[in-house]
């Protein structure tokens, strides 16, 4: 718990024990689930948490209310990383007046069938007087759930965000925000960059002071900074220009032309980064090909095909609308190598991406030939 301002209090919960969010992606330090309590004449909690931490939310809350009782529960997101508390919370405060919009309760009562409160739907840029203090709201549909919705303290110029502009990691590990910031905003909200330029642009008439997200860092400085990132990616355009380098290798071949093609575009100051898709989890391999301009995919020939974790990876990039980058392949195999075919067919689907004209070919092991068709293609994506 601590202060946002003098009558916001945070009062989510870490979950350093969560290995996986939302099953799929690792968490190595943990997750927060953040929720607050607003409080002017009336009092308003924004946001339960996972089930997970309700005991400890609820104490939170307790502690924060110093023997209240809340007025309001904002419900920004349905998602149960953000709701599943709210029966434990009713049984608690059964008086409290659940406020959401439409698509909200709709939800809600998927979820929770058996939720039986007052409720309060609200439309965009509706106002909710605490007494005092005023909050709006500014509806954020498909960032990325239909119901979605963000709250506008006027008093304190505070943004509740919802899932917008958080990261993975518990706030009890101190980070940069970029990185997992990214690779949060790719891998959950990234295919819905036109409802997030829509939010932006919304936001952008909002005299705001702090950013309070759903998870991860509490923002308060240099906010154009956080802004700007969003407006990039929700673009689709690269972050760097540079090259990122995705392979899949069985014995070592594969990754040492990987290696080679990154020392060739260093050499020609390039910057280069590489990541075995056999051993990283796939968010970060496609957050990080959405930092550059520049892509190479390189696999071994598997049965016929693309390796497994190298078809995910572009089967993944392909989910989230990667677009607007240069593409280029290198492929392995030791009679009959197809994989390069195989992947310049599946990014020929991709919107605006360009296909590097050469592909490399290494032949069981690398030789003169595969280096030289390297070197070909570094000069390509310099």
């Amino acid at each position: 718990m601590f202060n946002v301002s003098e009558s916001i209090v945070y009062i989510g919960a870490d979950d350093n024990g969560l290995d996986l969010f939302e099953s799929q992606y690792k968490v190595p330090f943990g997750v927060s689930y953040n929720s607050y309590l607003c409080i002017g004449e009336k009092t308003a909690v924004l946001d339960t948490v996972d089930v997970r931490k309700t005991d400890v939310w609820l104490t939170n809350l307790e502690t924060a209310l110093n023997g209240g009782k809340p007025d309001y529960l904002i419900v920004s997101h349905v998602e149960p990383d953000h709701s599943a508390s709210i029966p434990a919370f009713l049984k608690k405060y059964p008086q409290t007046v659940i406020v959401g919009n439409e698509k909200t309760f709709l939800l809600l009562d998927r979820f929770y069938p058996d939720m039986n409160a007052k409720r309060l739907v609200v439309k965009e840029n509706d106002e909710l007087d605490l007494g005092g203090r005023k909050l709006t709201f500014v509806f954020a549909g498909m960032v990325h759930w239909p119901e979605v919705m963000m709250t506008y303290d006027k008093t304190d110029k505070v943004l509740f965000s919802a899932d917008a502009f958080g990261k993975f990691g518990a706030l009890s590990h101190d980070e940069e925000w970029l990185d997992e910031a990214r690779r949060y905003y790719i891998n959950i909200v990234g295919k819905y960059g036109n409802p997030v330029q829509a939010v932006l642009k919304k936001i952008s008439t909002l005299e705001i002071k702090t950013v309070c997200p759903l998870h991860g860092t509490i923002l308060r400085e240099n906010l154009g900074y956080y802004i700007d990132k969003y407006n990039v990616w929700s673009k689709y355009q690269p972050e760097e220009e540079g090259v990122f380098i995705a392979y899949a290798s069985i014995y070592g071949n594969t990754a040492s032309a990987a290696n080679e093609l990154c020392s060739a575009l260093s050499e020609r100051g390039v910057k280069a980064e590489t990541i075995d898709l056999t051993r990283c989890d796939l968010s970060y391999a496609v957050a990080s090909a959405f930092k550059y301009s520049c892509l190479v995919v390189a696999s071994v020939t598997y049965d016929g095909a693309v390796m497994p974790c190298a078809e995910a990876f572009i089967n993944r990039l392909k989910a989230k609308n990667y677009c607007n980058r240069k593409v280029g392949f290198i492929q392995n195999g030791s009679w009959a190598p197809s994989s390069a075919k195989l992947m310049r067919s599946a990014f020929e689907n991709f919107k605006n991406v360009t296909l590097c004209e050469t592909d490399v070919t290494v032949s069981s092991s690398l030789d003169g030939e595969a280096l030289s068709q390297i070197i070909k293609l570094a000069d390509e994506l310099k």
